[in-house]
């Protein structure tokens, strides 16, 4: 598990040793990353990494340009390991750790960010094969809606026979990906007129 691109391309990131995280392959990062870059929200963008394990999507985000970054993670042992692994990277300055449920607090508005460009959401696979109305994974984008900016993205990680409503709120799905048993969904904020095609 590594930075794939960037100015801390090739940077090993450190493991929890664990069964806690389940890391995106390099392979599966960068091709997601390819397809990130036609939105133009990485370069100068406020990413949130949701249920960020070791840190690898916003760490990831960091190095290819994005001017902050926000991890929430619950685990205490996991937090240790991100910690180190943003500290290795050099994005101390960059980046905050915030300790909490997701679920409750979503991508939380900082002193230093007030609405997202990129948000990833990476909930545990049993927590996310129905995302339908009503679940919990439902309610975390409808929250969402009011934490990402206009014309901003979350990219919502599942198993590829997970279920997921074609909009949340202003969310709308515009692009799905599969990889292997993995599904990648993505939704763009539709509010202050900014939509895929503009």
């Amino acid at each position: 598990m590594r930075i794939i691109s960037g100015k801390k391309r090739g940077m090993k990131l450190l493991g929890p040793g664990t069964h806690e995280t389940r890391p995106i392959t390099d392979r599966v990062k960068e091709a997601l990353f390819s397809v990130l870059y036609k939105y133009d929200v990485i370069e100068d963008g406020c990413v949130a990494d949701l249920f960020s394990g070791t840190g690898s999507m916003g760490l990831e985000s960091l190095s290819r340009g994005a001017k902050f970054a926000t991890f929430i993670e619950q685990s205490p042992k996991v937090v240790a390991i991100l910690k180190r692994n943003i500290e290795k990277a050099a994005f101390v300055e960059e980046s905050t750790v915030i300790k909490a449920n997701v679920f409750k607090v979503g991508a939380p508005v900082t002193a230093d960010i007030e609405k997202y460009n990129l948000v990833f959401v990476d909930p545990p696979y049993v927590m996310s094969t129905n995302s339908r109305e009503g679940t919990r994974v439902a309610k975390l984008l409808m929250l969402l809606n009011d934490q990402l900016a206009g014309g901003g993205l979350v990219i919502v990680r599942t198993h590829k026979r997970s279920e997921l409503d074609e909009t949340y709120g202003d969310l709308k799905l515009i692009d799905k990906r599969m990889w292997g048993t993995m599904g990648v969904a993505i939704f763009q904020l539709q509010s202050e007129g900014k939509t895929d095609d503009q």
